[in-house]
């Protein structure tokens, strides 16, 4: 191990130790409780709200915003499912072994409600700018809903920081690790195209990013879905077995035999946390971010659709992944998207010498790796442009480009670790904003859903009248 990699391992525990698991798990649970479990109660809502359902006495008129309600999540799963859900759950086990899974979900339960107020709070103290675009985020409702402008800029500086240094480097590495691996494609070249082609989609702005995204994310989780199912479904009988070593590795990794040496619970809760949060980024503030672009008359509404982000991106999609690396007993060998093509290859035959299980892999990874790529410079330029101003957006994309080409030549582990800093940075600054406004993103909850509750009442109260 070189200097440089031993410097972010430091860095990376120290940022991600036992203070951030109780942060992000106790600011989870707090909101959790507080919104009465609002991710499983209200959980057929959010989709119903996600779907346009919009039949509960809101305003028909939106608030302004650039991109749809619907854009707005996809936009945002783009940022969020990317190789996070397939390199980064893949190194969390590789990191902590089986039992990272467990603390994933867990970190996940709870985010969601996080994820709520997030949106909640982006939404209600965004900006509109002078030529109409609409700006939020952390930053802006950490100036002004707590008066901390020191603390805004803080979280600015993190939050550009994180997609320039931390996701353009860990999506090109993984994408180019894979492609290296399956198909044999010299990295410089997979971090050349992958620049091009990220290039020119993020010169348009926000709005060209949304119609991309749009058609991208859905079709992208599906092809994965579908990869990811056929395996569990084949191994089913090793799922038993695959459950058992998530939950023992949670709690007492030495009990596992076989490819877990010097693994401890530390490491499964540091890496579980960390890859998870990276993942779904729930408590990093990103969702206040793209959410707070959406046009809608309710900041709830939002909210509740933006939980669905974490569902859909950890207790979904990085769960497939997981399973599908125990089932097949890959998860012993090899690191980050190099482990989840030696899982797929085990499952699916070769035709004709091609390993059909590792181009899915491939094209999964690409295609996780690109929507992430052309999703979160936005908030980097939203971050960089409260700092700078708006000048800086157009440079910001150029560098942003460059640095996709970096990566893809840097090591597994080093790019994943640059990711663990920047992660747990933002996140740390964006918290300290959530608990500061945690009652007002509470309070907004509750007053939206009795409003549901009692417009729905009585709707059945008439309807009961009419039928009598």
């Amino acid at each position: 191990m070189d200097t440089f990699e031993s410097t972010l391992h430091v860095l990376g525990d120290i940022v991600w130790g036992p203070h951030m698991a109780i942060l992000l798990l106790g600011i989870g649970l707090f909101l959790t409780i507080r919104m009465r479990f609002v991710q499983v109660r209200r959980f057929g809502l959010s989709f119903r709200l996600l779907l346009g359902k919009k039949d509960f006495g809101e305003s028909a008129k939106e608030r302004k915003g650039d991109i749809s309600p619907f854009q707005a999540l996809t936009t945002s799963l783009a940022a969020t499912i990317g190789n996070g859900n397939i390199g980064g759950v893949c190194t969390a086990i590789a990191m902590g072994g089986p039992g990272a899974v467990f603390w994933m979900w867990l970190s996940a339960f709870f985010g969601m409600a996080t994820k709520v107020a997030e949106a909640v709070l982006g939404q209600k103290f965004k900006k509109i700018l002078p030529g109409g675009a609409v700006v939020g985020g952390p930053m802006y409702y950490i100036k002004d809903g707590l008066g901390l402008p020191w603390l805004a800029g803080i979280f600015a500086f993190f939050m550009g920081c994180k997609p320039l240094f931390s996701t353009t480097v860990i999506q090109s590495n993984s994408v180019a690790y894979v492609l290296k691996t399956q198909i044999g494609i010299e990295p410089w070249i997979s971090g050349l195209g992958l620049a091009v082609l990220t290039w020119l989609v993020i010169i348009g702005g926000i709005k060209s990013i949304a119609k991309v995204t749009e058609y991208v994310s859905p079709i992208m989780v599906f092809f994965y879905i579908f990869g990811a199912f056929f395996i569990i479904i084949f191994f089913a009988s090793r799922l038993p077995h695959a459950f058992s070593l998530i939950f023992v590795g949670a709690f007492k990794p030495s009990a596992i035999i076989g490819g877990i040496a010097g693994i401890t619970i530390r490491n499964a809760i540091r890496y579980g946390f960390s890859r998870g949060a990276y993942s779904n980024e729930a408590g990093t503030g990103t969702a206040a971010v793209f959410h707070a672009s959406a046009q809608t008359s309710e900041p709830v509404r939002q909210g509740l659709i933006a939980s669905l982000d974490v569902f859909i991106d950890t207790l979904v999609i990085c769960t497939l992944t997981a399973l599908a690396v125990l089932v097949t007993g890959a998860w012993t060998e090899g690191t980050s998207t190099g482990m989840a093509a030696e899982a797929f290859n085990i499952a699916f035959p070769r035709i004709g010498g091609v390993p059909v299980g590792g181009l899915i892999v491939a094209a999964s990874s690409f295609l996780f790796g690109y929507s992430s790529l052309i999703a979160v410079p936005y908030y980097g330029e939203i971050s960089f442009s409260y700092l700078l101003g708006p000048w800086i957006k157009h440079p910001f994309r150029w560098i942003f480009c460059l640095v996709i080409f970096i990566g893809a030549v840097l090591k597994v582990e080093e790019a994943w670790l640059i990711g663990d800093v920047f992660n747990g940075m933002m996140a740390f600054t964006n918290l300290i904003g959530i608990i500061g406004l945690a009652g007002l993103a509470v309070i907004s909850v509750k007053s939206y859903l009795n409003k549901i509750d009692s417009y729905k009442n009585q709707r059945n109260f008439q309807g009961g009248i009419d039928e009598s």
